[in-house]
């Protein structure tokens, strides 16, 4: 140690810092010695020489350090910056490990020292992407240390949420719990929960054409491990000042008129600010801003790329990246509609045909021109029949009392409801002449003609008639038609009355295409075999009324010999009713074959109107599938990928054609590698199925799977209770 003669004048050194120059090496950069107090009178009592206490005292230089020093406090506390979003104003605590969340948000609220309730506040740290909800967790069981930042934050923050009709509403929502419980809390304020909870409906993010060309790493969720800053209109500490309300929670809305948590200019009654002519039973005409945001696909790839915008309903929204003020879509995600009445349902039914006829209108779904004739007529005679009374369901809910009475006795007297006068000791089986045709791939062979019978749920196919009251003859081949696929494929004009059918084999979906030759033939094949598909046979009660009501589907296609309605006594914009490829065809004639075709539905009143249009959009071919572009394991081209209610498909990305279809009865189990984006599929035989989705995340493929094997699970009973942990489980993957 160096020793130098010192006395008392040498304390004034104290606060200052040593620099030590090392002798022969002065080139070195000096060593900075943190400011400790010498005593240099201590040294004189060791006996040092004076040319060593001379060295000492020549290589001794004391300066003054730029910034001081902190020592630290010894009880192991640290600063921790905290900003209040809502007060634009940052705060610093004095905290330590130990302390757990609750006491953080206790010291912030102290330090604050403005009266006002904080019931609503959180803390979100943003770096990590991730509500601190735990309260009696401590700070290091969070990892959180000195160099972080934190926002003391209200969790329920202002959306703009666009509903299936267009229509805008502001509404305040829980941006700290999952997205899944956010929707059943919009509903509620919605006043009927069960419009879209459980009954398939979720949020999703805004798309813009623009999103055609993005990466769909753009809209992914990152979950926990980060941030998605590409949808935030304005951060949350630094946001500018715009006109608006302000709510009571401090945030600064541009659309609410302060009437409570949703606001809007068509609300149902009962809403804060009811009183309109509009409710979510009648949807008023869409705004120009929403028609501008409507996006229109041009081919397949396009159509699968709606899918991107898709919120994780494992997540909340604010872990999304979702911000106040943001516009979110509030759809129907999963196509498994229950329960539809229409006595009890006219929110729901409303909001359903909203969706499917903006579907149909932006080329969201393909349809012919005879199908778009009637889906303008309901459209047409939905228009009309809004300004009519409608039939009193007081009346209407008697007359099913009364009938529900008279069945009752007459079964219980030992009397038969059935008036066809029907054998109940014979099996009903249906015998008819049909063709067919079983397609395959590079196929150029057409329709052969045979004889089929379809009895109980087995469709079997003869070389003649007499072959078929032959018992010694056996059947060219036989189908079971339970399970299987039935879609419509007719067309009045031309005469063509098909059904195809998709039957589950080993190797996924065979098809089979049949030709009636009449309208009353197809009825009938057309309901037996969708009665066969649920398993249920001919002698169901149903059947007769399944029949009519597939007649009665039929004629509101017939072409009319003249409109009901003049033509200038009626304003139609034809933009409004026709998707635009068939206005570039025949513009000019399009308003007459509206009104023809108007002629069949005239009778029909509001919600008969809406359920017609519905029933109509279910019987499309390309009805409730999702698509997803996607590259399954060992092909060199991009294929997609079709989720639908029961069922996967791989098809032609170009053309749309199917290659393969698996229904979800056959899939084992399907796994995810979140690190690739692979997702395997694991088939009964044995066999997997390995596909990348490109066009979105693969966490919303994996959710759509699991959200259609959850509604399938449903039971009959309308009134059973949601299961949340087991649609979590079936779509959560990681979480």
């Amino acid at each position: 140690m160096w020793r130098t003669n010192g006395n008392a004048n040498n304390h004034q050194h104290d606060s200052e810092s040593l620099v030590i120059r090392v002798p022969n090496e002065p080139k070195k950069k000096p060593l900075i010695v943190p400011k400790i107090p010498i005593d240099l009178t201590d040294l004189t009592d060791r006996g040092e020489s004076n040319s060593v206490r001379n060295s000492a005292r020549s290589s001794l230089v004391i300066s003054t350090p730029q910034t001081p020093y902190t020592m630290p406090t010894g009880d192991g506390s640290w600063d921790l910056r905290i900003l209040v979003t809502d007060l634009q104003v940052e705060r610093t605590i004095r905290v330590n490990g130990n302390l757990h969340i609750g006491g953080v948000m206790i010291k912030v609220v102290d330090e604050l020292d403005i009266a006002m309730d904080w019931s609503d506040h959180a803390i979100w740290w943003p770096e990590k992407n991730l509500w601190l909800d735990k309260t009696r967790l401590t700070l290091d069981q969070y990892n959180l240390t000195a160099d972080a930042i934190i926002h003391f934050t209200p969790m329920h923050k202002m959306v703009r949420i666009q509903l299936p009709d267009l229509r805008y509403i502001d509404c305040n929502v829980d941006f700290s719990i999952r997205t899944f419980n956010a929707v059943i809390d919009i509903c509620t304020e919605l006043a009927d929960t069960n419009t879209f909870v459980p009954n398939s409906g979720t949020l999703g993010r805004k798309i813009s054409s623009n999103s055609w060309t993005n990466s769909p790493a753009r809209f992914r969720s990152l979950g926990r491990n980060g941030t998605l800053d590409a949808h935030r209109r304005r951060s949350e500490h630094n946001a500018p000042l715009i006109n608006g309300t302000l709510r009571g929670n401090g945030s600064l809305s541009p659309y609410s008129n302060g009437n409570g948590h949703l606001s809007t200019t068509s609300l149902a009654p009962g809403f804060p600010g009811s009183g309109s002519e509009w409710s979510l039973a009648m949807s008023p005409p869409p705004s120009e801003e929403a028609k501008y945001s409507i996006v229109r696909p041009k081919n397949l790839a396009e159509r699968a790329r709606l899918n991107v915008g898709w919120l994780d309903s494992s997540l909340s929204l604010m872990e999304q990246g979702i911000r106040d003020f943001d516009t979110l879509l509030l759809r129907f995600k999963f196509y498994s509609f229950y329960n539809l009445n229409t006595k009890t349902d006219p929110v729901r039914i409303n909001l359903i045909y909203e969706q499917a006829k903006w579907q149909i209108l932006n080329e969201g779904i393909d349809c012919t021109e005879e199908e778009m004739m009637l889906f303008a007529s309901l459209q047409l005679q939905v228009g009309l029949q809004a300004n009519v009374p409608q039939p009193n369901e007081d009346e209407e809910n008697e007359d099913d009392i009364d009938a529900a009475l008279t069945d009752l006795q007459i079964s219980l007297e030992g009397g038969s409801i059935n008036s066809n006068g029907v054998d109940i000791m014979t099996v009903p089986s249906l015998n008819d002449t049909l063709r067919y045709l079983r397609p395959k791939r590079f196929t150029l062979k057409g329709y052969k003609r045979c004889h089929f019978q379809l009895r109980d749920l087995q469709l079997s196919a003869f070389k003649s008639k007499e072959d078929s009251m032959d018992y010694t003859q056996g059947p060219s081949f036989t189908v079971n038609l339970k399970g299987c696929e039935i879609s419509p494929e007719v067309n009045i004009a031309q005469g063509r009355y098909g059904i195809r059918l998709s039957i589950p084999s080993q190797d996924g979906m065979s098809d089979l295409w049949l030709k009636c030759d009449s309208e009353g033939q197809y009825s009938r094949w057309m309901a037996a075999c969708r009665l066969a598909a649920k398993g249920r046979t001919m002698a169901d009660s149903t059947y007769d009324s399944e029949v009519k009501a597939i007649q009665a589907f039929l004629s509101m296609q017939h072409p009319a010999n003249a409109p009901v309605i003049n033509p200038s006594t009626l304003d139609i914009n034809v933009e409004e009713y026709v998707a635009p490829r068939f206005l570039r065809k025949q513009k000019s004639r399009l308003r007459n074959k509206i009104l023809e075709a108007h002629t069949n539905v005239k009778e029909l009143n509001l919600v008969e109107a809406k359920m017609n249009f519905i029933k109509a959009w279910q019987s499309l071919p390309d009805y409730g599938v999702s698509l997803f572009v996607a590259r399954f394991h060992g092909e060199k081209k991009n294929e997609l990928l079709g989720v639908a209610c029961n069922r996967l498909m791989r098809m032609n990305l170009h053309t749309g054609d199917h290659i393969k279809t698996w229904r979800y009865n056959t899939i084992k189990a399907w796994n995810v590698n979140w690190e690739t984006k692979h997702m395997m599929i694991q088939l009964g035989d044995g066999k997997n199925m390995i596909f990348k989705s490109l066009s979105a995340d693969c966490k919303v493929v994996h959710e759509f799977i699991g959200g259609y094997i959850f509604l399938s699970m449903r039971n009959k009973d309308a009134n059973q209770q949601l299961d949340e942990e087991l649609f979590h489980k079936l779509t959560g993957g990681w979480y």
